[in-house]
């Protein structure tokens, strides 16, 4: 499909100032996208804003927390407003909370991840939609690998993607006749600050350690971006990022034996790596 497919198209991407939000609202540029761009960090947004300007295409800084509905709310007028059309949605903010769920003090942390990662997704799509049907649009959803195969010690983040998966294809089908296409990516551990920035049981950020539990295989942001970019453009329903695929049909088999290998093959190293580089500090 043509590589002009978002030129003079606005397309709001939340989560944007670091990792795959970031790296996508750069590719979007280069196609001369109109982009509204949303996180917490003002900072970092303005100064992505002027590079994305730079490369070809209209951006404007909305800070927003995506926990919030009335930023939400307001994220889409002040879009709606400045370019007149909102052609994509791309729902991209995220938080973890690495933890038992028995060791958390209370569930206020577990909530907060709930907000973040599905009600910030809701809230959005909510108020972006009558604006979506207008230009027969594009709803992105990144869930997870996380949101297909479950992993110990991340409830919340888990719960949360599970619920954007089972959101995005009940409103696939109410969304049909309309011509909106919703798009749900299910990534595998992409190389970005998520892994320093996610929480202990306590709210305590991990820190630059957290960077230790990717490897030099590990998918960076820009690949991941260009996969995003590519099924949005195709209007895919879903994206199973690797060894996702393979993994769910093992799943459906042999659900205990994946159970054993998530926690062999998968979780130990990662904690081994993290505690080897916590060791260090």
């Amino acid at each position: 499909m043509s590589k002009d497919t978002f030129r003079e198209k606005t397309v709001i991407v939340t989560g944007a100032s670091s990792g795959i939000g970031r790296a996508l609202a750069l590719l979007l540029a280069d196609e001369g996208a109109w982009l509204a761009l949303a996180a917490r960090n003002a900072q970092r947004l303005d100064s992505l804003a002027g590079e994305c300007q730079q490369r070809g295409g209209k951006a404007i800084a909305i800070p927003t927390d995506v926990a919030d509905e009335a930023r939400c709310k307001t994220l889409i007028q002040h879009t709606q407003e400045t370019y007149g059309r909102i052609d994509m949605m791309v729902n991209n903010a995220g938080m973890d909370v690495v933890s038992k769920l028995e060791d958390l003090a209370d569930l206020h942390l577990f909530k907060q991840v709930i907000e973040v990662n599905f009600y910030g997704t809701v809230y959005c799509t909510y108020y972006a939609l009558p604006f979506l049907k207008e230009t027969s649009g594009r709803i992105v959803n990144v869930s997870s690998l996380g949101g297909m195969l479950a992993i110990p010690f991340n409830t919340s983040y888990v719960a949360s993607k599970f619920a954007v998966i089972g959101f995005s294809d009940s409103l696939r089908m109410e969304l049909a006749e309309a011509g909106v296409s919703v798009t749900v990516i299910c990534p595998y551990w992409v190389v970005t600050e998520f892994h320093e920035r996610y929480l202990d049981k306590d709210g305590r950020p991990k820190g630059p350690s957290g960077r230790a539990i990717y490897t030099e295989k590990m998918m960076t942001a820009d690949q991941c971006a260009r996969i995003v970019l590519r099924a949005a453009r195709r209007r895919k329903r879903q994206v199973v990022m690797r060894p996702g695929t393979a993994s769910i049909w093992l799943k459906l088999i042999f659900p205990e034996l994946v159970d054993r290998l998530t926690i062999s093959k998968f979780l130990r190293p990662a904690v081994k790596r993290l505690y080897s580089e916590s060791q260090r500090e």
